[in-house]
């Protein structure tokens, strides 16, 4: 799942309003943003292979240290555990560790049966990939909501953080269309940096935040 992951990070704006969204951005995505390091490193692997899914021509056939739900709780606990430390926010810290978890939770309704639970096996997923209409319903569903709950808990404070949210929210699903009807990439080395230029969204949700203001924390 894409947006999915970023709705419940705008969402988890309502939970713990003084959390930027560019933190939640970062714990909901830390999987995929470790994943693609790590790839780059050679330490975890995945290989072009079209018609692998009938949504995502790719096969994630090892990545224990990201993706797997055991290695994710330990990531959860780090993350969660520093900002703990650093800001004293006992609901950001947990919020934090619940939305580095939440990645495995989604993952799992999309892919095949390739995530891992601990870092080698059993592998689950319920494959909602293989079905193009089920995949953008959940991913539009989670993302909607996540938008709607953002938007109720905070407000612009001036253009900027009007234009820079809604912007934010184009070019997510712009990038996530594309994925789905655009040709595969043409090489793992060309998708592994693709993946590491998604570090850009969380300065681009810090940035959003420090132009609204919360309106409603209920």
């Amino acid at each position: 799942m894409f947006l999915g992951h970023f709705g419940l990070g705008l969402a988890g704006k309502r939970v713990a309003p003084t959390v930027s969204l560019g933190t939640l951005f970062l714990a909901v995505q830390w999987a995929d943003l470790l994943f693609f390091i790590l790839a780059v490193l050679g330490v975890e692997h995945f290989r072009i292979d079209p018609g692998a899914t009938r949504v995502t021509p790719v096969d994630f056939y090892d990545y224990p240290i990201s993706h797997s739900l055991a290695w994710l709780i330990v990531w959860g606990i780090v993350v969660g555990g520093l900002y703990l430390l650093i800001r004293q926010s006992r609901i950001g810290a947990v919020l934090l560790a619940a939305g580095v978890v939440s990645h495995w939770v989604l993952d799992v309704l999309v892919h095949r049966p390739d995530m891992p639970v601990l870092p080698s096996r059993p592998r689950v997923g319920l494959g909602l990939w293989n079905s193009p209409a089920a995949t953008a319903a959940a991913e539009a569903l989670v993302f909607g909501w996540g938008i709607g709950v953002y938007l109720r808990t905070t407000r612009a404070a001036d253009r900027t953080g009007r234009w820079s949210f809604w912007a934010l929210v184009v070019f997510l699903v712009t990038i996530w269309v594309a994925s789905v009807v655009g040709p595969p990439p043409p090489n793992e080395r060309a998708m592994e940096w693709t993946g590491i230029a998604m570090w850009l969204f969380v300065p681009w949700g810090w940035w959003i935040d420090r132009h609204r203001t919360i309106v409603s924390s209920a």
